[in-house]
């Protein structure tokens, strides 16, 4: 698997993860909005040239850590969010 890096980002009331693949100047993006402490995750972009790898994955994973450490909770807006939260029951706890 290629060395992936997520940075987070504050923006006014929301905020991106944002994926760094170690072999590509192209990045990966979740983009959330908060309201009344709940992170509404509404959008995963993974462009093509760095598909297939796992991107949005750990997008999400380091938005449910960032949850955790944090204490927040998330609300998946975005499809895909919304599909991994599915896949992986034990997020139940930061999920809004």
């Amino acid at each position: 698997m290629v060395a992936v890096t997520i940075t987070k980002h504050e923006l006014g009331s929301g905020g991106e993860y944002i994926a760094h693949v170690a072999d590509s100047d192209a990045v990966g993006k979740l983009t959330w909005m908060e309201h009344n402490g709940v992170h509404y995750a509404n959008h995963t972009l993974v462009p093509p040239v760095i598909g297939n790898r796992g991107v949005a994955a750990r997008l999400v994973e380091a938005m449910v850590a960032d949850a955790r450490e944090n204490d927040f909770r998330i609300r998946p807006v975005c499809s895909y969010v919304i599909a991994a939260f599915e896949r992986h029951p034990e997020w139940a706890d930061v999920q809004a």
